[in-house]
């Protein structure tokens, strides 16, 4: 028994020694830890600067990604939020907002109006004024309600007519393309807005700002401010709103052009030749016969040229006032060029001394506004100073 007893305890001294065995092991393991971790400390004092620069790429791109989604938020801008950046003149806020309620009301009396000829016909037989006379009444409510209006003159109208505000005066073509309305063509409402109380003794250029109402499949209503960079389309939406869709600051050249009144050609030699040279060129022919679409497309295509020319036969048509000084700060604004009354100069450089005063007109990109002064004239020297700034 005792010899059984003594095997046991040296078996469970045995047992120890093999449990311990692996203790200095471990001992030994840790110096090789410590440089482990002392490699580490090493590697992460070298790569920290790396670490850096990536965390700092890293935010930059979160700020770019910020940056590009304010940018694009502000094409979802409602009218009212993108005036508020655009100009601090409250007044001229409040015309320009009265102005586009008024291009709604218009667009929904264009499209429900059943026309024939000159009257229209609503749905009870009863005849009514024709459209563009309703366009040219609310047009004036809503200068006179505004209560920032001193003077407003339209083209059915061609007097100004005191409504009483103070601030700006305004002038407008109420509905510009009434003949084809009944083919159901796209027309529009074009407005010009000039600080102080006088429409004459003035220029294009000293427009406070210019909008019109595009009317067809989509109401558009298209804004330029002047001294606040671009021209700005905002889309009507089914609840009202006009929200900011686009916005144009470069026209670029490409092969579409608008051509009015080709009655001239007959007795025009020079804009026959311009006109051959479109055919020739293989210009894409885009042309509807209404002047707010026509010039439309010059912004929503960044590119084109719309012409309207006179001749010894064909006297001008267009109006400074009502349509092509207001037209001129759009296209102008939007990166465009023009050339107006037959003297080489800019839409918006012609004097406006009274309210009928007419002109011939071209709208385009720089290289299309060039060459028609080039083809009209035989040179285009105001545009060698333009070309070197470019």
């Amino acid at each position: 028994m005792a010899t059984m007893m003594a095997q046991k305890q040296m078996a469970q001294a045995a047992g120890l020694q093999r449990t311990s065995a692996p203790v200095p092991k471990v001992g030994r393991t840790m110096p090789v830890v410590r440089a482990a971790a002392a490699t580490s400390s090493f590697q992460g004092a070298a790569v920290a600067p790396k670490l850096r620069q990536a965390a700092g790429r890293r935010q930059a791109a979160r700020a770019s990604r910020r940056t590009a989604v304010q940018t694009q938020a502000k094409l979802g801008d409602t009218l009212n939020e993108f005036l508020i950046d655009a100009t601090q003149d409250i007044k001229l806020r409040t015309l320009v907002t009265s102005l586009s309620e008024c291009i709604r009301t218009i667009a929904y009396k264009a499209r429900t109006a059943s026309c024939a000829g000159t009257a229209c016909v609503n749905s009870f037989g009863d005849e009514q004024l024709a459209v563009d006379m309703v366009a040219d009444k609310l047009l004036f409510e809503a200068c006179r309600y505004s209560h920032v209006v001193k003077l407003a003159c339209s083209e059915e109208v061609p007097e100004p007519v005191d409504v009483g505000g103070s601030g700006f005066s305004v002038a407008f073509d109420p509905l510009d393309g009434p003949s084809v309305i009944d083919c159901n063509f796209a027309v529009g409402t074009i407005i010009g807005i000039w600080p102080g109380d006088k429409l004459d003794g003035i220029t294009g250029r000293d427009q406070a700002a210019a909008c019109m109402g595009v009317l067809g499949p989509r109401t558009v209503f298209v804004l330029a401010i002047k001294g606040y960079p671009g021209t700005h389309e905002f889309l009507l939406q089914d609840d009202g709103k006009f929200i900011h869709v686009k916005e144009t600051t470069e026209i670029g050249e490409g092969k579409m052009y608008a051509p009015g009144n080709l009655r001239a050609t007959s007795d025009n030699p020079q804009y026959e030749k311009l006109l051959n040279y479109y055919v020739q060129e293989k210009y894409t022919l885009r042309y509807t016969g209404g002047m707010v679409p026509d010039v439309f497309q010059i912004l929503v295509k960044e590119k084109g040229v719309f012409t309207n020319v006179t001749s010894p036969s064909t006297k001008a048509k267009l109006r400074i006032l009502f349509e092509v000084a207001p037209l001129g700060l759009m296209v102008e604004n939007a990166g465009g060029y023009s050339s107006a009354d037959g003297k080489q100069i800019s839409a918006l450089d012609v004097p406006i001394n009274n309210c009928d005063q007419r002109t011939q007109i071209c709208f385009g990109s720089y290289g299309e506004v060039k060459r028609f002064e080039e083809f009209m004239f035989g040179s285009a020297p105001r545009f060698q100073g333009a070309a070197a700034a470019k």
